[in-house]
């Protein structure tokens, strides 16, 4: 009898890349477009993952809706112009074998790779081509047409892409927002420790592995492979 399939959907920012000078620095200019005070840099870590209509709220309590509406677009202007000035490759780095790791997952017959991502759906293409994934992932989620994390919509409408079961389908990730989806959605999380979140954080995580070397490995136990 064939294997099931399988789906392996990621977060991005801070699961597959690290994007952490590219997003202070567009908050930095979001805050300054309005005159708000800025929030420390863990906080505004804190919040990667959410939709920016929803992060924007977070981190600036006390603006009225238009004064985040404007954030939200100065901040998508400068993370444009960031990202032009230096480059998707430098401004946004893949994590240490992340792409052996999408390769070696990819290359199996049985699994199906996917994203699920609070980037916009401009953001994500223009990741994509910088980093040469073209045709890597059968499912992309943005935050274009889902509500925030934790929401399970993303989850469920890439499960409904590929034709894969929740069984069958892990969500890999760096904040409590991916675990959380993960459980809304009724599939396993596995949290990585090098985000921007931290182990700590990753209370709802069926494991937790510190590098891209542990992350096959750590599938097949969940499925119940042979190794």
């Amino acid at each position: 009898m064939s294997a099931p399939l399988r789906l392996v959907i990621f977060d991005v920012d801070g699961t597959l890349v690290d994007s952490q000078g590219d997003i202070v620095g567009a908050m930095t200019a979001a805050f300054a477009s309005v005159k708000v005070p800025l929030p420390p840099r863990e906080t505004l870590l804190s919040i990667v993952g959410l939709s920016l209509n929803v992060a924007m709220p977070v981190l600036a309590p006390d603006a009225a809706s238009d004064v985040h509406a404007k954030m939200v677009q100065a901040y998508k202007d400068a993370y444009i112009q960031l990202r032009a000035d230096a480059g998707v490759a430098q401004s946004s780095p893949l994590y240490p074998g992340a792409l052996a790791a999408l390769k070696i997952l990819g290359a199996r017959p049985d699994m199906l790779l996917g994203v699920a991502t609070g980037k916009s759906r401009r953001g994500l293409d223009k990741l994509i081509e910088g980093h040469g994934l073209h045709e890597m992932f059968v499912t992309q989620q943005v935050a274009d047409f889902h509500p925030s994390k934790p929401h399970p919509s993303m989850i469920l409408q890439a499960m409904t892409d590929a034709g894969v079961t929740a069984d069958n389908t892990v969500m890999i990730g760096d904040t409590s927002f991916d675990m959380d989806m993960a459980v809304a959605a009724g599939v396993r999380g596995i949290g990585v420790s090098w985000g921007y979140h931290g182990r700590e954080k990753l209370g709802n995580a069926h494991l937790v592995i510190d590098g891209f070397a542990d992350l096959l490995p750590t599938l097949q136990s969940v499925w119940g492979e042979a190794r």
